[in-house]
């Protein structure tokens, strides 16, 4: 019972805490649209299952006592967030009627957005590695291990579901998209500087 209580505090807090997750998501919901932030909130789940994944079959250990292999996953990771910045960065201005003033994203383009940006985040592997190697006890069986993977990547899509139908909710979004232009340049210097303070962590 200790356990599992630790595992859903410990989750629940990384869940809401601001990251770029929170960023992809935010962004896709005011400036695409509900489907599209809930879509990329789907894909952030889906990240964590991959994380948890290669945790359960031994891999996330290993990147945890290899350095070159956690740098290399780093400095991906920093490279992915810096270039979504960039674009975000570059988008047209044109005020909130000008329809070319941020691509449309295709559904699996939008899952695949939330997908990449949970799964190059080494934060996430550091999270996910250091839970199951040190919170969960080795004597903890299989199928119960599987069930707080579940519950971890189900808290993500949850979690980050709410904050997409939150942000695209008619009245939030119509009064934000006027300023489209000036969201996507914070979101774009937000993920920059994520990107840059990961490059640079150890």
């Amino acid at each position: 019972m200790t356990e599992m209580i630790a595992v859903i505090t410990i989750t629940l807090l990384a869940v809401i805490s601001p990251g770029p997750d929170f960023a992809m998501v935010t962004r896709n919901s005011l400036m695409l649209s509900r489907r599209a932030g809930v879509l990329t909130a789907l894909g952030i789940g889906l990240g964590v299952l991959f994380h948890v994944t290669y945790t359960l079959v031994g891999v996330g250990l290993l990147i945890q006592q290899s350095l070159w292999m956690f740098n290399a996953l780093k400095w991906v990771g920093a490279f992915y967030l810096v270039y979504l910045g960039v674009k975000m960065l570059r988008a047209k201005s044109g005020g909130a009627l000008a329809e070319n003033a941020v691509a449309p994203l295709s559904d699996g383009a939008a899952l695949r957005t939330g997908f990449l940006a949970n799964v190059l985040n080494p934060k996430t592997t550091v999270f996910i590695v250091s839970l199951f190697v040190q919170v969960i006890g080795p004597e903890t069986p299989l199928a119960v291990q599987i069930g707080y993977g579940i519950f971890i990547s189900v808290a993500h899509m949850a979690w980050f579901g709410l904050v997409a139908l939150s942000f695209s909710a008619g009245a939030v979004r119509d009064q934000l998209l006027a300023v489209r232009h000036w969201i996507d340049r914070f979101f774009g210097v937000m993920l920059v500087g994520l990107g840059v303070l990961l490059a640079q962590a150890r």
